[in-house]
């Protein structure tokens, strides 16, 4: 039966100016995935990836880790939604990045609030019509769908493919999976570990959630994180 592992992105560069770039603990984290795939025995036959840099570097850490000779292709449909648009449809002042950073920094505790800010943020997005926004949470989730489906079509009896893209995608298709809905997005999505390995297998009746956010190979290690 074909075998799809989504993988959340190690952690990227929070708070920098440059999100989009993994961070030296991302860095261990990829290298600790891709000796936990090589203990695993998988040996993709597909190894595809969103198009974002923290896509393409945990890839490449955790494929060089694992020593595995594979080539990633592309797939924008795995890539993440746009964190800074549904920022600034939830309060537009925020598209001037100094005005976010002074309002965060003034509750004295800017990581909390921001957490607080874009949970509230999201919410919006994802309870909303779309209005307002250049891709709807109705879209996003379509396309996180369609993109696992895509790799899957592909897939032969007994194959395997590694998906490196992001938790949002990654929650996009457990919530359809468990739920036949995107209900369960607001619950699944912040709680997504980096580098954690979402297992599908694909048969007949489409599409099997086997496991949800596994990362059994950071335990014993200071290297968990969720951004």
């Amino acid at each position: 039966m074909p075998t799809i592992y989504l993988i959340r992105h190690a952690q990227a560069s929070f708070g920098r100016s440059d999100y989009d770039r993994l961070s030296p603990q991302g860095e261990q984290q990829s290298a600790v995935l891709g000796r936990a795939l090589t203990e695993r025995g998988i040996k993709p036959t597909l190894v595809i990836r969103g198009a974002m840099r923290r896509h393409a570097q945990t890839a490449e850490f955790a494929l060089r880790a694992a020593g595995l000779d594979a080539t990633s292709e592309v797939d924008e449909g795995l890539n993440e939604f746009d964190h800074d648009q549904v920022i600034v449809a939830y309060k537009p002042a925020y598209k001037r990045r100094p005005v976010l950073l002074a309002d965060l920094a003034r509750t004295g505790d800017p990581q909390r609030a921001f957490q607080q800010m874009f949970t509230a943020a999201t919410q919006r997005w994802a309870e909303g019509d779309g209005t307002g926004y250049p891709e709807s949470f109705q879209a996003f989730c379509q396309r996180s769908e369609d993109a696992v489906r895509r790799t899957a079509d592909r897939l032969g009896k007994g194959e395997s493919a590694i998906v490196f893209t992001s938790g949002g995608p990654i929650a996009a298709v457990t919530s359809r999976l468990l739920a036949g809905s995107d209900d369960l997005w607001l619950a699944l999505n912040p709680v997504t570990v980096n580098t954690a390995i979402t297992k599908l297998t694909s048969g007949r009746g489409g599409l099997t959630l086997v496991s949800y956010n596994e990362h059994g190979h950071l335990d014993g290690t200071d290297l968990l994180s969720y951004r």
